[in-house]
């Protein structure tokens, strides 16, 4: 039995993948309800009482952030009938520590959740090289065909930049007042990694294995 290396694989069966903008909408929407809701909390507290059990407006966020989180994975579930790794680990992160906030009714858990996971998914790119496994090729296969030189800078330079954003969220949660963190959570952390994503595109089209056409 052979064994497939990242960016040979050839799933067994064929999964339904979301299109550009409804993918983006499902990870992007709980955030922009975290945000909303954290600069209103004040106002859904009054309109929605029930809320303002909760806590201040950090812990209101908190909450209706889970809320959307878990109705975000479901919606893809019931799309595609799978759910993709990093969302579900982000997904379940968010609800571990989003549950710890409210009830210990600390904000510190929650603004270290990017933190925690940014580190481990660096730390599983990064320990799957020391290994020899380009593990970024198994998550995005059906969408390039890199060779195995192109997985490995790929995997790496995304590790990295896992790491990187991990301590940039500590910097930022730590050293500046929580509606700046979660304003640069929403409208810093994503236009960096869309800058950092469109600037691997020279790597990928350096390494594409091109398609042979058939005889």
């Amino acid at each position: 039995m052979s064994t497939a290396e990242p960016g040979k694989i050839t799933p067994e069966q064929p999964r339904q993948e979301l299109s550009a903008v409804p993918k983006l909408i499902l990870e992007l929407g709980p955030l922009l309800v975290f945000f909303f809701a954290n600069s209103r909390g004040e106002w859904l507290a009054t309109r929605f009482p029930v809320l303002a059990e909760l806590g201040g407006p950090i812990f209101i966020a908190t909450g209706l952030f889970m809320a959307a989180t878990a109705i975000a994975l479901a919606v893809s579930w019931v799309l595609t009938r799978t759910l993709p790794m990093m969302p579900l680990i982000s997904g379940i992160v968010v609800l571990v520590f989003g549950a710890l906030t409210l009830w210990l009714q600390n904000d510190t858990f929650i603004k270290m959740k990017p933190t925690i996971v940014n580190a481990l998914f660096g730390t599983i790119l990064l320990g799957g090289l020391f290994f020899g496994k380009s593990l970024l090729g198994y998550v995005l296969h059906s969408a390039f065909r890199l060779t195995d030189e192109g997985w490995y800078k790929l995997t790496f330079r995304w590790g990295v930049f896992f790491l990187f954003l991990a301590v940039l969220n500590e910097v930022i949660w730590r050293h500046f007042s929580t509606d700046f963190w979660v304003a640069f959570k929403v409208w810093g952390t994503m236009p960096i990694t869309i800058v950092f994503t469109m600037s691997q595109l020279p790597l990928i089209m350096r390494h594409t294995i091109e398609e042979k056409p058939e005889a």
